[in-house]
């Protein structure tokens, strides 16, 4: 089927919605200049520090990490709390938001990504459900209280050729013990959900409202296969966007092997075709 076509299936399927679930993994990230951690070489392109050293993602990822090296953990997740504060959304988001913004029921997010960038790109932070927590949230290692609290006033300083934190290590505000990013990591047993938990709650409330659900996913992979397997349970049509993985065995799927950038203005050129969007 030519690209031209699979655009105008999900441009229809869109227009007979009333809601718009939004799933999304690191591609969309990647479309905003954000690094591909997918494999050691991705990382260790990053982070040179962490190949030179032979350190793998799950072993900078992890809670021990934080116990056994902490200013080199969070030399790691400083340097990406930084970057993703100074990181503007790419194009996509402006697409997905004009879409929803026409459909009754608007949309809510999916996502495994801990960036933060749907909040930054205007979306409702209440419609939000980030299923591996977030990087602007902190929790304490003592596990003193299950508080969770932003990261705020937390400006890391990082040696990003020994990818080591220079400055003071943010501090639980009641044990004053060491902070860790509110982020489900690898081997995590200490993870604190309950923000995550209330969002999954708000999620849920707003899709039981829902008759013409549609998902558009983006860029989410198989390795880690939680948000692709969430769109899937909607049973509602999918479009699945990702220039490797697009593959979907729904008879209502839509496949566009293709960034997220690509493929939403395609679908957003054959909805202002039809008047659903401005042109």
């Amino acid at each position: 089927m030519p690209s031209d076509e699979r655009f105008i299936r999900a441009a229809s399927l869109i227009e007979q919605a009333d809601g718009l679930l939004i799933t999304a993994g690191a591609g969309l990230g990647v479309d905003s200049g954000l690094p591909d951690f997918r494999g050691s070489q991705g990382l260790w392109q990053a982070y040179p520090a962490l190949g030179r050293a032979r350190m793998h993602f799950q072993e900078i990822a992890c809670p021990d990490a934080f116990r056994e090296h902490p200013e080199l953990a969070w030399g790691f997740y400083g340097h990406r709390l930084k970057l993703y504060r100074e990181t503007q959304p790419g194009p996509a988001f402006g697409i997905l938001q004009a879409i929803a913004s026409r459909l009754p029921a608007g949309a809510f997010v999916f996502t495994s990504n801990v960036d933060g960038q749907f909040q930054k790109a205007g979306f409702d932070p209440l419609r939000i459900l980030e299923c591996h927590g977030s990087i602007h949230h902190l929790q304490c290692m003592n596990g003193c209280t299950n508080a969770i609290w932003p990261a705020d006033g937390f400006t890391p300083e990082v040696d990003d050729d020994a990818c080591r934190l220079t400055n003071a290590m943010p501090r639980c505000p009641r044990c004053h013990g060491l902070a860790r990013p509110n982020i489900l990591m690898f081997g995590d047993w200490e993870w604190i959900e309950d923000r995550t938990h209330e969002q999954e709650v708000r999620l849920g409330t707003w899709r039981r409202r829902l008759d013409r659900l549609v998902v558009i996913e983006i860029g989410a992979g198989t390795a880690i296969p939680s948000v692709r397997l969430f769109g899937e349970r909607q049973d509602a049509p999918l479009i699945r966007i990702n220039p490797t993985e697009a593959k979907t065995s729904s008879e209502r799927g839509v496949s566009l092997p293709m960034t997220g950038a690509e493929a939403m203005r395609g679908i957003a050129s054959e909805l202002a075709g039809t008047g659903f969007l401005e042109a």
